[in-house]
């Protein structure tokens, strides 16, 4: 069955039905022609998938091995790794620990973070120079960090130790003693990451319409009411963004406390990524450390999803 197109070669319609459309089989090949834009994606995606998606695919697979570094055999265990971790304490206490050193230091850095902020956010001379100041610290990695301040912090030959004798007090052993380990390691990495956390708080509050306060003021709004009804919904992406990049930072914590503590005293200090690090490559079972891997994985994705669900923001905010 044929139809005549008006200035066309006829179209052919099979069984009887309603004629194509015009153009109607090239927009179905347009549909199915090569994007270009895969091209321009290709490299990072081959880099993505070489160096995340690889890497988590393994460790899943070693996860449900009982893989050994050096065995012959590799035996099957299936979700057994994941059963020992629910009866091992030691993991139990690393959770802990990495859980209490992410919600001190995410909170007082975003609080610490933020009053700074307005009170840098004028944009004079000395402004600057303390914002250069505080800022230092970020730049310099966690591993020299945790090596200056063990020494600092060192009783016997550490400045912070010299200045406590001369005042004729006893020195503290803030690394040594496990109720004040903790707490120690917690201030170093709030102080290494308030420069940070003060930049893109800086850098939010600079974007705030400046009308919006005009408004209110005018509208006899105090500053409180400014900071809770203007200022916080308004950087809310900024918040959203300082408080996933310092929530992973902090859950994935190790370079400082393996330099400072290595983990101690007596387990005070032992993050997530210490155990894992210790079963992994010191006691070589690769498998349950990937199965520690897998865990923590797991909990970051839980939190950085309730984050953006708690600060979520459209337009009409």
């Amino acid at each position: 069955m044929t139809h005549q197109l008006t200035g066309g070669a006829p179209l052919a319609v099979r069984g009887g039905g309603a004629p194509l459309p015009p153009g109607g089989a090239a927009r179905r090949r347009r549909r199915h022609r090569f994007q270009p834009a895969w091209l321009f994606m290709a490299p990072s995606l081959l880099i993505f998938s070489v160096f995340v998606f690889y890497p988590i695919g393994s460790s899943i697979y070693y996860s449900l091995f009982d893989w050994t570094i050096g065995a012959s055999t590799q035996k099957w265990l299936g979700g057994a790794h994941y059963a020992k971790l629910l009866q091992d304490h030691q993991f139990w206490n690393s959770l802990r620990v990495t859980l209490v050193f992410s919600v001190v230091s995410v909170v007082v850095l975003l609080v610490l973070g933020f009053v700074t902020a307005l009170v840098l956010l004028p944009n004079s001379r000395a402004n600057r120079v303390v914002r250069s100041i505080l800022l230092f610290p970020t730049i310099v990695s966690f591993v020299t960090i945790g090596m200056v301040w063990k020494f600092l912090l060192d009783p016997d030959i550490g400045l912070v130790g010299g200045l406590t004798k001369a005042l004729g007090l006893t020195p503290v052993s803030w690394l040594q003693t496990p109720s004040l380990a903790l707490p120690t390691v917690i201030v170093v990495a709030i102080w290494r990451s308030t420069g940070f956390t003060i930049v893109l708080f800086i850098a939010g509050l600079q974007n705030v319409p400046p009308e919006l306060y005009e408004a209110a003021r005018l509208d006899g709004a105090n500053g409180r009411q400014l900071i809770r009804h203007i200022t916080l919904p308004q950087i809310r992406p900024t918040m959203l963004f300082a408080t996933t990049i310092l929530t992973i930072q902090s859950l994935q914590v190790f370079d400082l406390v393996f330099v400072m503590t290595g983990g101690g005293p007596l387990y005070a200090t032992d993050s997530l990524v210490n155990l894992l690090y210790r079963y992994g490559f010191v006691n070589f079972q690769t498998g349950y450390a990937s199965a520690i891997a897998q865990v923590l994985l797991l909990i970051i994705m839980i939190v950085s999803l309730i984050q953006l669900r708690v600060f979520r923001f459209n337009d009409v905010d």
